[in-house]
């Protein structure tokens, strides 16, 4: 009787108990375990422009069937991805990362980009980077491959051991619409309000068995809540209200132009109705990261969560 007890308790937990929460919370030291299902989501970067030690620059991991997808690549990406992998996510190897989705052109999104370039390359990446993203990223693209000339030269014709066509970049201009398209997932690119940034996207990516949102930096967007509308991850920055309070006039007017408060944000999940919503970007402003999550859950009633560096799920 006892023995079918205790079976029954674990059948239960298997069910209902997501694998990816059955583990400490992150830390940026990678203690979250990876999630075992096909399609993972880890947090590379989860901070601002703010030099938080803890928090390297923004990026979303989505790895499929070990095929890693970047979206931006903030300071740090690489080393965080190295660390993603030496913690069990195999899609995160550095030499795999070769596709990657740009949401706008903002320097704590793109500060990583030489990086992403160049170390893979270094690191035995044979296939060219591919990039996603709105106009001036092949602009971009030239101009740091140009600033690089002498370290790529160098590494072909310098003696060192190398391939001939992993340091080559593939740039896309896109437009809002299916930007990707493959056997692991289509990848949707939709506008958002990003104050003065002609072009600022967030990504809809639709897996086998996931579909998860992007924000990107943005101010509240009605195609978040459109692009989420019930999909099961929902990843969207956020700045504390309590905290922007204290800030001065200047800034509390930039930031409410360009991004999304506590009380926004809980109003945006209410009508996109995740199954998970993962704050990432997340401005605190002397505010604790739980009184922030309080801040969000006082107008929203579903599962939320504050994303730290390397967290999985």
């Amino acid at each position: 009787m006892m023995r079918s007890a205790i079976l029954s308790f674990f059948l239960w937990l298997v069910v209902t108990v997501p694998v990816s929460q059955v583990s400490s919370q992150g830390n940026g030291a990678g203690s979250r375990a990876p999630a075992m299902r096909p399609t993972q989501v880890v947090l590379l970067g989860t901070g601002t422009p703010n030099a938080d030690p803890d928090r390297s620059g923004p990026s979303v991991a989505i790895v499929v069937n070990d095929t890693p997808y970047l979206i931006d690549f903030g300071p740090g990406v690489v080393r965080r991805a190295a660390a993603a992998f030496r913690n069990g996510i195999k899609g995160l190897e550095v030499k795999k990362l070769n596709r990657a989705f740009v949401t706008h052109l903002h320097s704590d999104h793109t500060a990583g980009y030489a990086d992403l370039i160049l170390t893979p390359w270094v690191l035995e990446r044979t296939d060219p980077l591919e990039v996603f993203g709105p106009k001036g990223i092949k602009a971009m693209t030239e101009h740091l491959l140009e600033a690089y000339r002498e370290d790529i030269d160098m590494r072909l014709n310098g003696g060192e051991p190398s391939n001939k066509t992993g340091y080559k970049v593939i740039a896309h201009e896109i437009k809002p619409g299916v930007v990707y398209k493959d056997a692991n997932v289509t990848v949707k690119a939709f506008l958002v309000d990003h104050g003065s940034w002609p072009e600022a996207y967030g990504f809809r990516f639709e897996t086998a068995d996931r579909t998860i949102v992007v924000s990107g930096d943005s101010r509240p967007s009605p195609s978040v809540i459109e692009n989420c509308n019930g999909c099961d991850v929902l990843i969207h920055e956020v700045y504390s209200q309590a905290g922007f309070a204290t800030r001065p006039e200047a800034w509390q007017k930039y930031h409410s132009r360009y991004h999304t408060s506590s009380r926004e944000l809980a109003q945006i999940a209410m009508k996109a109705r995740p199954g998970l919503l993962i704050l990432y970007h997340q401005l605190f402003w002397g505010v604790s990261e739980e009184d922030l999550l309080k801040e969000v859950r006082a107008g929203y009633s579903g599962k939320v969560v504050s994303g730290h560096d390397l967290d999985v799920y």
